[in-house]
């Protein structure tokens, strides 16, 4: 057998694991629970019959069912790996069967929305700690997760104030055990920060595919065609799931606009220079960012998941 990306416990960390939803990330968490021994059961939802099935040909977990609250019961950790729009109506579904001292989590891009959505549907005695890995790929499903997909990449964790330290550390060494790196933030700062870095991203890269999709159609040429590397990025990214981002940008709204607004500001600035030949703003503008990529190569975030060696 082929060493292992990460190391192997000798114990689970959590007896039940149930995941809540078995696409990219919620397969993913499966074949490390299964790979690392980070959890004695798995058991595994997803409310399409389809997906269960291929759940259980693949072998991801020990029960696949297309009822979350079969699947949440009896399970000290329940993940949430469901858009973020249909978090509230999952917890209200499987809040039943939460046992005392469960922990509750998701991995949703946006926190401030889950935790006012969810928070008041969690009974009491469970603890619920919002987490949002950064890691991903354009596909989607259960054949498309890998147990290396969170190997050095962050893993923000969003605890409501007062929640239980040590329920806090045990979901941080769970991650942590995956290979993540993790941090500690409020929800209102993790959705200011991943407004910037991935939310406007996708919605600038959703923007520029449309665009040249549309004058393929009037001009009858070959943009798309002869695409250059940096469109050929923007496909990928906007390749990813469209009821996962709808959810993302309609749950952070307002810190989406106001980044969207800001980047309107800096955009003025470089049509300006380019129409006016402003040379020196345009080299100013570029020496500047170019450092900012060189920092995030030094910080090992370059590598797309896709490079990884799947398991």
């Amino acid at each position: 057998m082929a060493e292992s990306f990460a190391p192997v416990r000798a114990e689970p960390l959590i007896g039940r694991l149930a995941i809540i939803g078995m696409g990219l990330i919620g397969s993913s968490l499966a074949r490390a629970a299964r790979e690392l021994n980070l959890a004695g059961e798995i058991a595994a939802a997803d409310r399409d019959e389809a997906v269960t099935q291929r759940v259980r040909a693949l072998g991801l977990a020990d029960l696949a069912t297309t009822s979350a609250a079969e699947a949440a019961k009896g399970a000290g950790l329940v993940i949430l790996c469901v858009p973020v729009g249909a978090c509230a109506a999952v917890t209200a579904a499987i809040a039943g069967a939460l046992a005392p001292g469960a922990i509750l989590s998701d991995v949703g891009s946006v926190k401030g929305a889950v935790v006012d959505q969810v928070g008041p549907l969690v009974p009491g005695g469970v603890h619920f700690i919002p987490a949002h890995p950064v890691a991903g790929t354009e596909h989607s499903g259960p054949d498309a997760g890998f147990a290396s997909l969170f190997l050095s990449r962050w893993c923000i964790l969003t605890p409501p104030e007062g929640a239980d330290a040590g329920a806090v550390a045990l979901l941080r060494a769970y991650w942590e055990a995956m290979g993540a790196i993790v941090e500690v933030m409020t929800p209102a700062h993790h959705d200011l920060v991943l407004a910037i870095t991935s939310h406007l991203p996708h919605l600038i890269a959703y923007n520029i595919v449309g665009t040249a999709n549309d004058l393929e159609k009037v001009t009858q040429s070959e943009v798309i065609k002869f695409s250059a590397g940096g469109f050929r990025d923007f496909t990928r990214i906007a390749a990813s799931d469209p009821t996962m981002w709808r959810d993302v940008f309609l749950h952070n709204k307002d810190a989406v606009l106001e980044m969207l607004g800001r980047f309107s500001e800096d955009l003025a600035i470089l049509t300006r220079a380019i129409r006016f030949g402003d040379g020196e703003t345009l080299h100013r503008h570029f020496t500047r960012t170019r450092a900012i990529r060189r920092g995030i190569v030094s910080l090992g975030q370059d590598k797309p998941e896709t490079e990884k060696l799947k398991r």
